[in-house]
Order: C-alpha cells, then sequence, then structure tokens
C-alpha cells in the first residue's frame, strides 16, 4: 500500500467480481473462523450470479436496505471493507431476536493486513455510521465472537459499547457466543 490515505467510498454494482474477490481474500485471514460465519469453500462455490446480486443490493446504484464501502489506494487496489445493513423494527434478525428499532447493522468488516493499524477502519467506519445517520437510523450495531479481542478493541476505540445481549453460535454446543456492540445516535444538538 502506498502511503498516500485511500479513498473510502460505496460500491458500484458493476464491482461485482472485485467485492468476490476481496471477500475470497477476507475468508482466507488467519482469524476469519472467529469474523465470518461464511467459509472461503461455501463463499468460493457461490455463482457470479450471487455476488452480481449481493453488489447490487448494497451499490451506491441500489436500494437503500444496505450499502457496502471499501477504502481504496490510489493505484485502484481495495484494503478494506465494511458493509451496513438495514434492520426494520418489527423484523426479526438473522438470529431469530426480534428488531425493536430501525438500525443499521454491520457485517463484513475486514481489511488487509497491510492495510491495518493505518486509520482504514476508522474511516470505514466513518463512512458506514454517517450512513447510516443520513439514512435516519436510531442506533447501529454489530455482532462480534467473545474470542475476537482484537476486534472488539477496533470497535470501542470507534465508539461501539457491549450492549449485554449475547448470541450463542450455531453448531458450537452452547460453548462460544457472539456479543452485540451498539452505536448509538448522536443526540441532535
Amino acid at each position: 500500500m502506498s502511503s498516500e490515505i485511500p479513498l473510502v467510498r460505496a460500491v458500484r454494482a458493476d464491482e461485482w467480481r472485485a467485492v468476490k474477490q476481496l471477500r475470497l481474500d477476507a475468508l482466507r485471514d488467519p482469524v476469519a473462523h472467529l469474523a465470518f460465519l461464511e467459509t472461503y469453500e461455501q463463499a468460493v462455490a457461490r455463482p457470479d450470479a450471487f455476488w452480481r446480486g449481493r453488489t447490487e443490493r448494497c451499490s451506491a446504484d441500489g436500494a437503500a436496505g444496505a450499502r457496502q464501502f471499501v477504502a481504496e489506494g490510489a493505484d485502484g487496489v481495495w484494503g478494506g471493507s465494511l458493509t451496513v445493513l438495514v434492520e426494520e423494527a418489527g423484523s426479526v434478525d438473522w438470529a431469530g431476536f426480534p428488531v425493536e428499532v430501525r438500525q443499521g447493522h454491520v457485517v463484513g468488516v475486514f481489511v488487509r493486513p497491510e492495510w491495518r493499524g493505518l486509520g482504514v477502519s476508522e474511516g470505514l467506519f466513518r463512512a458506514g455510521v454517517e450512513w447510516a445517520w443520513g439514512m435516519g437510523l436510531e442506533r447501529v450495531r454489530l455482532i462480534v465472537h467473545e474470542e475476537n479481542l482484537r476486534a472488539q478493541g477496533l470497535y470501542r476505540k470507534v465508539g461501539f459499547r457491549p450492549s449485554g445481549v449475547t448470541v450463542p453460535l450455531q453448531g458450537s454446543g452452547g460453548e462460544a457466543s457472539e456479543l452485540e456492540f451498539v452505536l448509538g445516535r448522536p443526540s441532535e444538538g
């Protein structure tokens, strides 16, 4: 990576190949088993139509239900990504919990190892949270594995705090769980 500050922007629908590649790279990370519910094998087996649709739904050109942000170097290389999904009040989330307020759910956080420690994560979170507030969401949340201490440190650094909600991991025999971290909407001044 160059020493220039990367551009953080929303993906475009036609960038599905780059979205796919960055996700596959993320799933090869040594802590991917703690950070993602999907495996590399599952992701690489998905057809191109899946990646096109996923990228379109999360793109700047897509509907307002989700947005994926990337950190892009001056050379066009993507160094990281973060996606915010909108969860509507009255719905049920992926884990079966009721959604009580209209909120953002941060997923797919990844920064390439050589880009870490340079403020890229903070830039991605800033863009994602600003988008969420612009959408009128009441809070933003994320779910993090209880053993992923590095990620928990980052989330605290960018203002998220544990809510006290614990999500048991499926297939773990109840031995492992994930923790919900939340960020409340800043009060209007």
